[in-house]
């Protein structure tokens, strides 16, 4: 199925970190409930159709822009470039790759300056930005810091169906690889790929798309994560709890994945690992591996594997979703019940700590 995206010969747009995600949500103030009551994001701004938040030590305007409409998708992966030449090198970057390409010199969104947007190769819409509104930087506002504190916008992951055409992409675009999942056969199921020096600013996951698997927040501590549990299962909304707690093996992070009103994914993280030395090794999993997901925890649910957000055109349209052609993760990892591991018979997947298959040797 893989189909290279041809590299540009301008330099591509030196990208500094993920920055932002607008959604789209059919029911604002559901969503404001859910991400300012229940999870403690910031409201920088707001008005009928639209509220910016940001989390505790963002200083940009918004980490997470919330506006209403009728289909509830996603309408940019935003990230911060390195100065306001990047911009410029982003639009020229994505006319040479022959993308969509929109400029506005007045941003997008409030509180966002000059800035491009893009559909790209993948078919997901991208925005470049430097310039933005500063806002207070709440790290030392201890009065407004909860037990579940969300401290940080992490990353995002995307779904789609043909991760090495995505991964090459990326890689052209200045993004390094931390960790992926293959298979014998060298079918790729997912990449993890990072600008800042942590293990991902974005990820691709192997599935039908371009759809959005996820946007995640960071937390300090593991703790603050059980917060959240507790405190939904005391607003009667753990059933918004699709997955975790637990850690994972890529990555290392222990983890939570939840549901706003409309389904989209969000991550809770903490405690991933540095990755910015530039020999940073990439770790690769093997697919059948069942510490690859989760070191320990319950195993993934169907819902993680099929489940996820549409994306917008610049039209503000939803993207068709293209069928992967390849064997996808699910397929080849989870049983009949829905929530079986898959394990190897010999190696490192079936025998350590002197047990095999759960017998003691």
């Amino acid at each position: 199925m893989t189909n290279f995206v041809p590299t540009p010969t301008v330099p591509a747009p030196d990208i500094v970190r993920c920055a932002y995600m607008e959604i789209v949500v059919t029911d604002l103030a559901r969503s404001r409930a859910f991400y300012v009551d229940v999870l403690g994001l910031h409201v920088t701004e707001e008005d009928e159709n639209n509220i910016y938040l940001r989390s505790l030590e963002e200083f940009i305007h918004h980490n997470l822009l919330l506006r209403k409409g009728p289909v509830a998708a996603v309408a940019a992966f935003a990230y911060r470039v390195k100065s306001p030449a990047e911009v410029d090198a982003a639009e020229a970057y994505y006319r040479e790759l022959g993308c969509r390409v929109e400029r506005r010199r007045d941003g997008f969104t409030k509180g966002i300056g000059d800035s491009v947007r893009v559909e790209d190769p993948l078919g997901f819409p991208y925005e470049f930005f430097y310039e933005t509104e500063h806002v207070e930087r709440l790290t030392q506002r201890y009065d407004l810091y909860s037990a579940g504190e969300l401290v940080r916008l992490d990353h995002f992951n995307q779904v789609t169906p043909d991760v090495p055409k995505g991964r090459k992409y990326l890689e052209d675009l200045g993004f390094r690889v931390s960790e992926d999942i293959k298979d014998s056969d060298g079918v790729t199921y997912a990449a993890w790929m990072h600008r800042k020096q942590t293990v991902h600013d974005t990820a691709l996951t192997g599935g039908n798309g371009p759809r959005m698997h996820h946007v995640a927040f960071a937390t300090h501590e593991k703790h603050n994560i059980i917060q959240i549990c507790d405190k939904m299962g005391a607003l009667r909304i753990s059933d918004r709890i699709e997955r975790g707690p637990g850690r994972h093996g890529v990555s290392n992070a222990f983890y939570l994945y939840i549901l706003d009103p409309d389904g989209h994914r969000i991550e809770i993280y903490t405690q991933d690992y540095y990755t910015g030395d530039p020999d940073n090794p990439t770790i690769t999993w093997d697919v059948h591996d069942n510490q690859r997901r989760d070191w320990w925890g319950n195993p993934v649910v169907p819902s993680w594997y099929t489940e996820a957000s549409l994306v917008l055109d610049l039209d503000g349209n939803p993207q068709p979703v293209i069928e992967r052609e390849e064997k996808s993760e699910m397929a080849v990892t989870v049983g009949a019940d829905g929530f079986s591991y898959t394990r190897k018979t010999d190696g490192p997947g079936a025998e350590s700590q002197g047990f095999k298959l759960g017998a003691q040797v």
